[in-house]
């Protein structure tokens, strides 16, 4: 079987489900992280937030609540991987088996297909997995970066270097937290993909709830609501 069989064995439609679901994917974390001014996403405004945590922290006596801040980070950094790692290893099995895939979606009515339609769609949901997995990986070693930054900054507040290696840590804590909201994002997604067995229509639907949900978080949640409300001083 050549490529352009190969290729035969899906619709237009699948091209254009499959370009939108990606579409989707770039475009909400692009309008996540470049948002306009007079609408701040939920994340860009969890990055000023961070910055006053750091500066903060530099005049806290004891600094016990900002490590467990900082280890609550990590941990969930740490679950997030080993579960995506779980569902990586259930998708490489289920290549291997792509028989009671093509059985299950015969009962559903959905008509049977050839083992390499199943075995993309799988490949497809992987991707987004494995985007993932090494999103939240490198979160979790920017959070321990963090946590040592943090450990660095002087108890001293009239120290020449406490608000500059406080800033310091606040700026990796903030490219931790992307990474983990990216890495998130990838996970949203490859839960979207899975609807793409149930044909082309259901992943187009499945993208576009997936999206909305993503864009309503960041911009129309009571969360950011509340956080407009008390906006931080980020004056140093």
């Amino acid at each position: 079987m050549t490529w352009i069989d190969r290729a035969l064995l899906f619709s237009p439609l699948d091209y254009v489900a499959v370009l939108l679901l990606f579409a989707a994917w770039l475009g909400i974390g692009w309008r996540i992280e470049n948002p306009s001014s007079q609408k701040p996403s939920v994340s860009l405004m969890m990055d000023d937030f961070r910055k006053v945590w750091m500066r903060e922290m530099v005049t806290r006596q004891p600094r016990v609540f900002d490590a467990q801040v900082i280890s609550a980070m990590r941990q969930g950094s740490t679950f997030f991987a080993s579960t995506i790692m779980i569902a990586i290893g259930g998708g490489l099995a289920l290549l291997g088996n792509t028989e009671r895939l093509a059985g299950v979606a015969e009962d559903l009515a959905i008509g049977r297909a050839p083992a390499m339609v199943w075995e993309v769609k799988i490949l497809i949901i992987l991707l987004f997995l494995s985007n993932a997995f090494l999103k939240f990986v490198w979160s979790h070693r920017l959070f321990g970066y963090c946590a040592i930054l943090m450990a660095a900054v002087p108890n001293d507040p009239d120290h020449p270097q406490a608000y500059a290696r406080a800033a310091q840590a606040g700026d990796i804590c903030i490219t931790a937290a992307r990474s983990f909201n990216r890495a998130l994002r990838a996970t949203y997604f490859a839960l979207a993909s899975i609807a793409w067995i149930l044909g082309p229509m259901a992943l187009i639907l499945s993208s576009a709830v997936t999206f909305g949900v993503l864009y309503r978080r960041e911009f129309a949640s009571h969360s950011r609501t509340v956080m407009m409300t008390a906006p931080p001083n980020t004056e140093s």
